[in-house]
């Protein structure tokens, strides 16, 4: 009599075991492993499981083996979508046969973004075709869309959209529409017989991607995929999914707030980090041509602008954060306070909190300035997230100035790393943080010594330091 055995599969990363257990060694995850197919030892191979071998088959028919010189290629022109802060986070915009994927929280505007590009797709090239398929929404909803995003006339008749979870009748309506780029709303909503589990699961996920990426470089023509995250914040699925496809966007920001920021943590044919700033609206997502302005309160601005007036305020300092290409002029915020507990709190928003923890070590070790029995919060201000460590010396400016309740020059940013030992370390791409100070009016700038240039910056004084406390003591 046949035996069955009960199989578990990681949702993080899509390894199998024949029984539970706490922690995937493959991913390292925990509490990740659920309840899979029921496998019958003896019986044989099913027809969907003989068809997707047959498949996987053609789909790499053997080459003869070629000399890299040998091979012949031709550089790719790439497609603008119309909307030049997404264009700037695909590279410049978007290559035939790309697989994107894009992810973010619910209601933070990822269907609202593809549906704008889409129809700015159109409006610049009319011989585009654009299939829209959602699992998500029924086809009445995204008229509703449409209609409240104001396309117009000529685009509406364009766009193609599709509401279905089959990807084989997806399939279907792809060889009828032939369309130049899909859309994918979501790939956690669509299924596959070729394939075991419900939608969303490690396998049909899985499936589902690697046949919509394979149409992709078959046909060369693009894909964006909408996937979920977890309540971490990363991507729901397989890891292999974003090592499939070719470029992994994160829309990020609050969605109660007005605006979002979209991320490229991975791309083939562009810069990885690279950094989009929209605005929603009533009308939709507008994109941010000034972005720098929208991380620095009226406070900050006064300082660069004259015509408006504001006191200083202590606790807060304006850095240069490099996104991708771009400077980027973020407020830091912090506030020092007696804690009223026996372990002081640490709290850092928009930036890692165990770099916080060794950064109040190296002030107290290297510049006599303690705050061991403080309360330390530290914020970016517009919900920016700082990942570099040219940041580290602003936000020890900002915790000295509320400390010492002392508000810091107007007009004035700060940038650089700090080491253990208590020197002031270059950042990369300085003279462009310079620049982008300028550009925005601001008269001060205190860096590291190797970023000051030796011919200077017109209408800006650069200060450069080598260690923390010549830093320090600028404050005024």
């Amino acid at each position: 009599m046949a035996k069955d055995r009960l199989s578990f599969v990681c949702e993080a990363c899509g390894q199998g075991y024949s029984k539970w257990q706490g922690q995937c060694t493959e991913c390292s995850a925990w509490n990740t492993l659920a309840p899979g197919q029921r496998h019958d030892l003896t019986e044989a191979p099913t027809a969907a499981a003989g068809a997707r071998a047959g498949r996987m088959a053609s789909l790499a028919p053997a080459s003869s083996l070629q000399a890299l010189s040998d091979i012949a290629f031709e550089d790719m022109e790439r497609q603008p979508t119309g909307i030049d802060e997404f264009d700037r986070v695909l590279g410049g915009g978007l290559v035939p046969g790309a697989v994107v994927l894009l992810g973010g929280d619910p209601g933070i505007g990822k269907s609202t973004l593809l549906l704008q590009a889409m129809a700015s797709i159109l409006k610049i090239s009319a011989q585009q075709s654009v299939l829209y398929v959602s699992g998500e929404e029924s086809a009445g909803q995204l008229a509703m869309r449409a209609r409240r995003l104001g396309f117009d006339g000529p685009v509406s008749q364009q766009l193609k959209v599709l509401s279905e979870t089959s990807l084989e009748k997806v399939l279907q309506a792809i060889e009828l529409a032939q369309p130049n780029v899909l859309v994918a709303d979501s790939i956690q909503t669509l299924y596959t017989e070729m394939a075991s589990g419900a939608p969303g699961s490690v396998s049909q996920v899985r499936e589902v991607g690697y046949q919509l990426t394979q149409w992709a470089k078959r046909t060369g023509n693009a894909v964006f995929i909408v996937g979920h995250v977890t309540k971490e914040g990363a991507l729901a699925g397989p890891r292999l999914l974003e090592h499939m496809v070719d470029t992994v966007l994160y829309f990020e920001g609050d969605a109660q707030a007005s605006f979002r920021v979209v991320r490229a943590v991975k791309n083939r044919f562009g810069t990885v980090n690279e950094l989009g700033v929209f605005a929603m609206t009533e009308r939709g997502l507008k994109a941010v041509t000034s972005p720098s302005a929208m991380f620095l309160s009226e406070a900050q601005l006064s300082g660069a602008d004259t015509g408006r007036v504001h006191e200083p305020v202590s606790g807060t300092c304006v850095t240069v954060s490099l996104e991708g290409s771009r400077p980027l002029l973020v407020e830091l915020q912090a506030l020092v306070d007696d804690s009223q507990v026996p372990n002081p709190r640490r709290l850092a928003v928009g930036f890692d909190g165990q770099r916080l923890a060794m950064l109040l070590a190296i002030l107290h070790r290297h510049a006599g300035i303690a705050c061991f029995d403080q309360d330390v919060f530290v914020n970016a201000v517009g919900g920016v997230r700082i990942q570099e460590t040219a940041a580290d010396l602003a936000i020890l400016v900002a915790v000295v100035s509320s400390l010492r309740n002392r508000p810091f020059a107007k007009g004035c940013v700060v940038f650089g790393e700090v080491g253990l030992t208590g020197e002031v370390r270059p950042a990369a791409r300085g003279l462009d943080r310079l620049k982008e100070v300028a550009r925005l009016g601001f008269n001060r700038a205190i860096v590291p010594a190797a970023n000051a240039p030796k011919t200077g910056i017109k209408g800006i004084e650069i200060i450069g330091v080598r260690r923390l406390s010549e830093a320090l003591a600028h404050i005024s």
